[in-house]
């Protein structure tokens, strides 16, 4: 099963900003929804952000808002997410996922915790603290 593989985590000050990627190997992303989720020590997996590889719309958190912005590389495997501004509540571990089409940004965007899909990468950790 092509499996995605995210990178680019780290620890910064508040205020800071991380770029996380996330690649695939042997599939197009122009054929799913594309989702970064993160899961807080304690707290349940949650959507961050999602893009259409089809029709490029996005969706994001009302929580990352304006401080966040997910985008597909030139690569049609590829996939970022930039986050600025992080705040320590953005400590987590991040992943990405990818669903068919018949899924939209916000209905991917908007599952909750680790069941609904079965080929969750490791993740990298992100880690905000002053």
């Amino acid at each position: 099963q092509v499996q995605l593989v995210e990178s680019g985590g780290g620890s910064v000050q508040p205020g800071g900003s991380l770029r996380l990627s996330c690649v695939a190997s042997g599939i197009s992303f122009n054929y799913y929804i594309i989702g970064w989720f993160r899961q807080a020590p304690g707290k349940e997996r949650e959507g961050v952000s999602c893009f259409s590889g089809d029709d490029g719309s996005t969706y994001y958190a009302e929580s990352v808002r304006g401080r966040f912005t997910i985008s597909r590389g030139t690569a049609k495997n590829m996939a970022y997410l930039q986050m600025n501004n992080l705040k320590p509540e953005d400590t987590a571990v991040y992943y990405c996922a990818r669903v068919p089409l018949n899924y939209t940004v916000q209905s991917m965007c908007t599952m909750r915790g680790e069941s609904w899909y079965h080929r969750w990468g490791q993740g990298t950790q992100v880690t905000v603290s002053s």
